[in-house]
């Protein structure tokens, strides 16, 4: 059975119980309220599509409920989301709109997504993006991660962590502590360094902070992105593509789609 039918008909079964309670409130005997409740039932049966529309309504209200809660959450954890010295920035430090992407060295979509960051730097000088690592896929992600964060700390401009942040994301296989010292090795990083790095209590407290933030944020899955800030702000969960993002910066940048 469709998951959307399956929803639709969990909501006929909240909805008869929601609209039976007024009756009861009301000085209907027993069976009169059988009635009115039999009556209701055969006609959302006859008219099955009122199910659809219910449930559309539903998840649009939800949908504006989960974006509230977000921006609150974002404006909560604005320091650690913008300004936390535990994460990357790249493009233009000084940029009028800040992209955030939490992203998993082992996700597929991010890696697809890379291009789309590529691009939005690329064509918009005045853009500026946080990078936090979010490894939710095993292991092997959670190893990458900590080379990666092992990189910040001894890359303090972030040129040398986006060319090894690009060669990982690019690479083939799944993403591990080897393949993250490969990738840090050919961006010219010590490995050596990186190694002794990794056992820190910085490269611990960076993981533990993104993590942190992602459950505040109510981030589900990778890549995620947070655009813009305060009232402006937008969580976005999932590769959206390149046009999407760009109207989000847009409306942070101007209020609208098209600046």
């Amino acid at each position: 059975m469709p998951l959307r039918l399956l929803r639709a008909l969990a909501v006929a079964a909240a909805l008869l119980p929601a609209l039976a309670a007024p009756l009861a409130a009301q000085t209907f005997s027993a069976p009169q309220r059988g009635e009115i409740e039999q009556i209701v039932r055969d006609y959302l049966l006859k008219n099955p599509e009122l199910l659809q529309e219910v449930l559309a309504e539903l998840e649009k209200k939800q949908a504006v409920a989960e974006a509230e809660k977000a921006k609150l959450a974002v404006q909560k954890h604005s320091d650690a989301l913008f300004n936390s010295p535990r994460h990357v920035v790249v493009g233009n430090p000084q940029g009028d709109v800040t992209l955030v992407e939490f992203f998993d060295y082992n996700c597929g979509y991010c890696k697809r997504a890379l291009n789309d960051l590529q691009g939005l730097m690329q064509a918009d000088p005045k853009l500026r993006v946080v990078l936090k690592e979010f490894p939710v896929l095993g292991e092997g992600s959670i190893e990458a991660a900590r080379v990666a964060v092992a990189v910040r700390l001894q890359d303090k401009s972030g040129k040398k962590y986006f060319d090894f942040h690009q060669r990982l994301l690019n690479g083939r296989g799944q993403a591990d502590k080897a393949k993250a010292l490969a990738a840090a090795k050919e961006a010219g990083l010590d490995v050596a360094r990186i190694e002794r790095d990794m056992a820190s209590d910085e490269v611990r407290t960076s993981l533990e902070e993104s993590l942190r933030l992602a459950e505040a944020l109510g981030l589900n899955g990778t890549p995620s992105y947070v655009v813009g800030a305060g009232a402006n702000a937008d969580v976005v969960v999932g590769a959206v593509g390149r046009s999407a993002l760009q109207q989000k910066i847009n409306q942070a940048r101007c209020g609208q789609a098209t600046c």
